[in-house]
């Protein structure tokens, strides 16, 4: 256990050191408020979860951190989360160079709504975990895995992607860019690409799971798709 926190707790550092980088090098400057704002709104959040499942569910923590490109098992995945890992990447240079050039005047409330936006994602993230403890970084199915249908996934069938979207979508707001947004465009079809490539996996491999996807007809968005 105690490994297992170290390992958690390392993962999270060297995360906010890459996006410390990702935000600060390209901008050139830390005089960038939105910049340590978001940042901190970020590493609230994702600490605060990943705390919660130390105490609570430290199985669905060493899920989690089993994740990306290398880990995943099917070739398509690979290949999927290899170009998502990209365009996580260009989603925080492109709003930081915006920032550096003032290519966008953000008005300060976007900038709050941006990160509160972040903290919704987190939220919806963290009420997946709450309910579904097979909730895998990569695309699996436990030996003993069963189909969740309560809470978040009575709406959509992939309530952790929508958590995600709305994260991301937040992301160039809080560090006060427009141009970052053209970036979310991509990240819904690597999104989208990932659901179904899942869905397809999960039919053949998870007992119920089609009978699931006929009870629960929205993907992503409820009442969209």
């Amino acid at each position: 256990m105690k490994d297992l926190n170290r390992r958690a707790f390392g993962g999270l550092l060297k995360m906010m050191v890459i996006l410390s980088a990702l935000i600060f090098l390209p901008a050139w400057t830390v005089h960038y408020w939105q910049g340590w704002i978001s940042l901190l709104v970020f590493f609230v959040c994702a600490a605060g979860i990943t705390l919660d499942l130390m105490k609570h569910d430290p199985a669905l923590l060493e899920r989690r951190m089993t994740a990306g490109a290398g880990a995943e098992k099917e070739k398509s995945q690979k290949i999927i989360q290899a170009l998502t890992s990209i365009i996580f990447v260009v989603l925080f240079v492109i709003s930081a160079l915006d920032h550096r050039f003032a290519w966008s005047s953000v008005p300060v409330f976007v900038v709050v709504g941006g990160d509160a936006l972040i903290v919704l994602g987190f939220v919806v993230v963290f009420l997946v975990f709450k309910v579904n403890t097979f909730t895998s970084g990569i695309i699996e199915v436990a030996g003993d895995q069963k189909v969740i249908s309560t809470g978040p996934y009575g709406l959509v069938r992939h309530p952790m992607y929508l958590g995600a979207l709305i994260l991301l979508i937040g992301i160039p707001m809080s560090l006060g860019s427009w141009w970052g947004e053209m970036v979310i465009l991509p990240t819904i079809v690597m999104l989208v690409l990932r659901l179904l490539d899942e869905e397809g996996f999960l039919v053949r491999s998870l007992p119920g799971y089609e009978e699931y996807l006929r009870r629960v007809k929205y993907r992503l968005a409820p009442f969209v798709w």
